[in-house]
């Protein structure tokens, strides 16, 4: 397990930290007048999802996780619980709360395949593709009128998640969404 210094805390990373584990969302190292540098960081627990703020100081060090990888199917969300099954390994079936993945699995539809990150050969976080292609399932009509501004409606897809959509997109269009952000991308095929 290797050991990362205050400066070595970069963003992207996965971290034990008071032996739980967080991914480094940002990491910014300054010094204020006369003080020693210091990195602050923001971190998000890997099972929880809860984002929190910490600045480590010149002498603090922190243990690198040791992380692996798998595939896996996304299968269903049932009773507050996302279950997914390692990909060549149906057997191997495990969940997540889903307050914890929901802003990943809203984007999913079933069978997708997922990367889940494991710590000890125990899944903790999924990662997901950053734009997925969905269909719209509804989309209220367009009104006639002034359109050559452009303008925006909110359509359902598939998975059931809503978006913001251009004004001339309809059910059975599929389109193309960025899940870091939850917004429209474009449209991939007309209905």
């Amino acid at each position: 397990m290797a050991i990362l210094s205050y400066n070595e805390i970069l963003s992207k990373s996965i971290i034990m930290y008071n032996g739980e584990p967080y991914e480094v969302l940002s990491a910014h190292i300054f010094r204020m007048q006369q003080r020693k540098p210091v990195n602050q960081t923001k971190l998000r627990h890997l099972v929880t999802g809860k984002v929190i703020e910490i600045s480590f100081h010149q002498n603090e060090s922190v243990a690198e996780a040791e992380v692996g990888r798998m595939n896996a199917k996304y299968l269903y969300t049932n009773r507050g619980e996302s279950w997914f099954a390692e990909e060549n390994n149906p057997k191997n079936r495990f969940n997540f709360k889903e307050e914890a993945v929901h802003d990943q699995v809203q984007w999913l539809a079933p069978n997708s395949t997922v990367e889940v990150v494991t710590i000890e050969d125990k899944p903790v976080t999924l990662k997901i593709p950053v734009k997925v292609d969905l269909e719209v399932t509804d989309a209220p009509p367009t009104v006639k009128g002034n359109t050559a501004t452009g303008g925006n409606k909110i359509v359902t897809l598939s998975t059931g998640a809503t978006i913001n959509a251009p004004l001339f997109i309809n059910a059975g269009d599929v389109v193309r969404v960025n899940t870091d952000t939850g917004e429209y991308v474009e449209r991939v095929d007309k209905a």
